[in-house]
């Protein structure tokens, strides 16, 4: 009642929410090439919403392919009548998102004595950060189950195309091939999950 209100009012809702999915599995370390090139086209375009709206998309369709290695996911997200305030939230998310275990790309790392054979990890999380115009009743919802999440995924690619994103961050753990997402440590930085 108060959203259709404030939309007869003429005023603008922001959606400010997060999406966790952890995926499992032998298969799911190649995930990593898409999110770190994505990773890498956001920092060139220097944070163009085009840019990283495109890369999200790609995300999101990558995700639905490995859909048999979903293991559990979380949202969670709130709504604003004031820009300000959304944005606020946006940068709280942000900088706990990054704080998360090895979220965090080092874009600086060069060492080369690092040896040929590395760890592959069988754990992945993903952690999408947006902000949006307008509603999007596919988001704003309980994400704890597999075709509720895959409904959000392409709610997601929707507001893309729609022009309605206002904000995009993408955080992913272990950041980098080589690092290792154990179980425990799954338990430890995303307690938040639920099996789905």
């Amino acid at each position: 009642m108060r959203d259709t209100f404030n939309k007869m009012m003429g005023r603008t809702r922001y959606v400010v929410c997060r999406l966790f999915i952890h995926l499992s599995g032998s298969e799911v370390a190649p995930l990593l090439g898409t999110l770190n090139r994505s990773a890498r086209e956001a920092m060139d375009s220097e944070g163009d919403l085009e840019v990283l709206g495109e890369n999200l998309v790609e995300i999101c369709q990558t995700l639905l392919q490995y859909d048999d290695s979903w293991m559990s996911s979380a949202n969670e997200g709130d709504v604003f009548w004031s820009e300000g305030e959304a944005g606020d939230y946006v940068s709280e998310l942000f900088t706990d998102s990054a704080q998360r275990y090895l979220s965090e790309i080092d874009v600086n790392n060069s060492d080369f004595n690092q040896p040929l054979s590395l760890p592959v990890t069988s754990n992945i999380v993903v952690m999408l950060t947006v902000a949006y115009e307008g509603e999007a009743p596919d988001l704003e919802t309980d994400l704890a189950n597999i075709n509720a999440l895959k409904q959000a995924f392409k709610a997601l690619i929707n507001l893309h195309y729609q022009h309605k994103l206002r904000a995009i961050q993408v955080h992913f753990s272990p950041a980098q091939l080589g690092d290792e997402l154990t179980s425990d440590q799954l338990l430890q930085y995303y307690p938040e999950l639920i099996p789905l």
